[in-house]
């Protein structure tokens, strides 16, 4: 009787186990989910990295895509559903803070020619007008045929450009000149 007890226990905290969903990862303090809905099209977390600067943690990116991949190029350039999340993890991080570091970001990811999504660049950067705060989260979320939906702390703010717009975007942290080498190998999984 006692052993029939202990088997079905074991059973119960075996079926318990392989029943339960997977924990999502843990960048930086931050509970990163393992997937991201975009339009109809669920992606699947790709990698997670934390920004720093000066031995300070800023954000936490995430990169969502429908199958891994792990050249920035690739994923730059894909016209398909595609999502970015920042999670803020400083209160160093301000409105005039994350302006100037997104105008460098566009600058490098372009290669200094911003002329072809200036105007997207601009109603994009309209967006950071608003108070920034530690635990604010964005989203930039790709999805081809409508361009990238802006989302703060679950909150849609605009949706701006097309395809060469998120071409500029996302080369911000996956280009040959991203903001930072190893948050972009963080977050194409390397």
């Amino acid at each position: 009787m006692k052993k029939a007890f202990l088997t079905g226990c074991a059973s119960l905290v075996l079926a318990a186990t392989l029943s339960a969903p997977a924990l999502a990862l843990s960048v930086g303090g931050v509970d990163v989910p393992d997937t991201y809905t975009a339009g109809s099209t669920e992606l699947q977390l790709n990698g997670a990295g934390t920004r720093s600067k000066f031995f300070m943690d800023l954000y936490v990116g995430s990169l969502y895509v429908p199958q891994a991949q792990h050249d920035g190029n690739v994923v730059v350039e894909a016209d398909e559903p595609q999502a970015i999340t920042l999670h803020i993890t400083s209160g160093m991080i301000t409105s005039d803070r994350m302006t100037e570091a997104t105008m460098e970001g566009f600058e490098a990811s372009t290669g200094g020619d911003m002329s072809s999504v200036k105007a997207d660049i601009d109603q994009f950067m309209s967006v950071f007008k608003a108070e920034i705060k530690e635990g604010d989260v964005f989203d930039l979320v790709y999805v081809p045929e409508e361009g990238v939906k802006v989302l703060k702390n679950g909150e849609q703010k605009d949706t701006v450009g097309d395809l060469e717009f998120k071409k500029a975007l996302f080369g911000i942290w996956l280009s040959d000149e991203p903001a930072q080498s190893s948050l972009k190998e963080d977050m194409l999984g390397q």
